[in-house]
């Protein structure tokens, strides 16, 4: 079961500039070490659209540190979030130069991920990547039509976090097929929007392939696992019934005290205990 938790880059290195998630760039080698130390040997790496072309992720350099440090540390970098798609979403730009440059980002994110082994990419729909109108979901869907092909043929599935309701994100997502687009179940996301999960399961459950494990009241932020609104046992035992194998990535609240490993440790004890309430 541990091998299938994972978290969120990041969570075990200093807060910047009080952002809650943001790539550490003085401490991603260390950071996969650190996880090691605390027993957990999966993660998911996030990229941000300032400096995109020197995260190490996005440089044949740093593709190789990342291929080496895994292979040493016995460790896995399954999935990314885009947190660069949803600060610079193509589908919602009018110029067609910058739309398209955006464009040619997109897919040296997805070249540079299949260079390490990434084979599930996130493309967050919500605070700026929020899709607006039809207009941009064609935008962004005629897209990825276009380049299912050489999606494919790296490896990759794009999932989607998004903030539609149950029944719209069922329409959306069927725009797709199942085998090289899915969705990432974010269930703090989810409880900040106060949707009912039954609804949502019946609606998606079948394209859920990666989950995003954090807490969070009705139109709040991120709190501490168990402080917000989220119905863990409800979600856990709806992911059981559905079938769910895939991973489970902690990007929970961070540490008041700066004890970044102690907590994820405590986060991490919390989804063993969910996941085997549910008879996974």
């Amino acid at each position: 079961m541990t091998s299938k938790i994972g978290f969120m880059q990041g969570r075990l290195s200093p807060i910047v500039d009080g952002k809650i998630q943001s790539f550490p760039w003085d401490n991603w080698q260390n950071e996969i070490i650190l996880a090691k130390q605390i027993g957990l040997s999966l993660m998911e790496w996030t990229l941000d659209q300032d400096r995109l072309y020197e995260n190490p992720l996005m440089t044949i350099k740093g593709q190789q540190e990342i291929l080496i440090l895994c292979k040493e540390y016995d460790f896995f970098i399954p999935s990314l979030t885009g947190d660069c798609f949803m600060q610079a979403p193509f589908w919602k730009v009018s110029d067609q130069f910058m739309c398209e440059r955006l464009q040619r980002d997109f897919l040296s994110v997805l070249n540079a991920c299949s260079k390490v082994g990434i084979t599930l990419v996130v493309v967050p729909l919500v605070d700026g990547g929020s899709l607006d109108d039809i207009e941009q979901e064609n935008c962004l869907v005629e897209f990825l039509l276009e380049q299912e092909s050489k999606i494919s043929d790296l490896g990759i599935k794009i999932i989607f976090e998004s903030d539609f309701e149950p029944l719209n994100l069922r329409r959306f997502i069927s725009r797709l097929s199942d085998i090289n687009f899915g969705i990432n179940y974010d269930i703090g996301n989810s409880s900040s929007l106060g949707l009912n999960p039954t609804e949502e399961f019946q609606a998606i459950g079948s394209r859920i392939c990666n989950v995003h494990v954090k807490d969070r009241p009705v139109n709040g932020t991120t709190v501490p696992l168990g402080d917000g609104d989220a119905n863990f046992p409800l979600v856990f035992d709806l992911l059981q019934s559905h079938g769910y194998i895939y991973n489970y990535i902690l990007q929970t609240a961070r540490a008041s005290d700066d004890d970044h490993s102690s907590v994820l440790t405590q986060y991490r004890r919390d989804v063993e205990d969910w996941v085997r309430d549910s008879g996974s």
